[in-house]
């Protein structure tokens, strides 16, 4: 029988976490799922764990895929899947009981949702955990379609190992590219882009543990000019069909590194009128203006690049407060 859900789980050199992420997904309360474990050249006891689950459970399918990178495991397993439903899963995460349940049912219930991830329960192992801590209590903050859709250039909006989609969207719009930028983050961009509409579930439903091999430590493709570069690519082609004022961009923050990320939005043909600060004439290299200055008859279209997420909050307040609209007069890209 076909099984509805395929899991993707991809895995590398995985020997201490492998067993009990799989276990993780065999122990779930909807039955209808095979996992599909994709090899992509471990050389320590992986491969004997995941033969073992593919011997003793005729749910578990093994793949072994050559070419080094997740976005090429994944791909594999994605060629393979027999489920109309898709999800990912990582090999050093864990799933909670009722995530395939929960995650089914509401795309059986919301049709025009392509894919739906969650919360997670954020379990760190080392020091260095402060930006992966505000991260989580940011995307565990916000659920609707509509958040989703317009904080897509802050952060990754759905945690990749979370989520569950439609088949067809592979299908239709691709899966995994390579390439010197995040995978899951521009396959997240790229769908959104093309109007699929993602939701994420308020439930805690993943254990995303933060070990410090994390490809999102250890990987350059994961570096935050990484993330930005993939972000403006993908802000030029949102601003094309959203901005009224295209290319034309206003930016708020005028310090040193901002105008450095803002570069690259030059670099995709969007032309920085000017900058948006604090301090007045902050910057000589286009004009700066107090942020009192603004006002929504200036013909403005905003971009707010400021990293902090409670300054963040302040500049939304500020123009929501100016009777700027959110996703039409300005959009954040930090």
């Amino acid at each position: 029988m076909t099984p509805d859900v395929s899991v993707i789980l991809p895995f590398f050199n995985a020997e201490n976490t492998l067993e009990k992420a799989v276990e993780s997904i065999l122990e779930q309360t909807f039955s209808s799922f095979e996992i599909v474990l994709v090899d992509n050249n471990s050389t320590d006891k992986s491969l004997s764990i995941a033969d073992a689950f593919v011997r003793k459970d005729s749910r578990v399918r093994l793949l072994h895929e050559p070419r080094q990178g997740v976005d090429c495991a994944m791909n594999c397993g994605l060629d393979h899947a027999r489920g109309r439903l898709i999800a990912r899963m990582d090999a050093d995460d864990f799933a909670l009981p009722q995530r395939l349940e929960k995650q089914v049912c509401f795309l059986k219930k919301n049709s025009e949702i392509g894919l739906v991830g969650s919360a997670v329960k954020y379990v760190p192992h080392n020091s260095r955990v402060a930006g992966f801590r505000r991260f989580v209590k940011w995307t565990n903050s916000f659920y609707a379609l509509e958040e989703i859709d317009r904080y897509r250039f802050v952060e990754i909006p759905v945690v990749n190992p979370t989520i569950l989609f439609r088949r067809e969207l592979f299908e239709k719009f691709g899966g995994c590219r390579s390439g010197d930028f995040p995978e899951d983050y521009e396959m997240q961009l790229r769908y959104l882009e093309a109007g699929v509409k993602m939701a994420k579930l308020p439930d805690q439903l993943l254990e995303w543990h933060d070990f410090s091999t994390r490809l999102t430590r250890t990987n350059e493709r994961y570096t935050d000019e990484a993330f930005f570069r993939i972000k403006a690519k993908y802000f030029r082609k949102w601003s094309e069909q959203n901005n009224r004022f295209h290319p034309n961009i206003w930016v708020w923050g005028a310090g040193r590194k901002t105008r450095q990320r803002a570069r690259l939005l030059a670099d995709e043909g969007l032309v920085i009128n000017g900058y948006i600060d604090v301090v007045a004439g902050k910057t000589t290299k286009k004009i700066t203006l107090h942020y009192s200055q603004i006002t929504p008859s200036a013909e403005m279209f905003i971009v707010p690049m400021v990293g902090n997420y409670g300054v963040r909050d302040k500049i939304r307040e500020f123009l929501l407060e100016k009777k700027f609209a959110e996703g039409e007069d300005f959009i954040f890209l930090a």
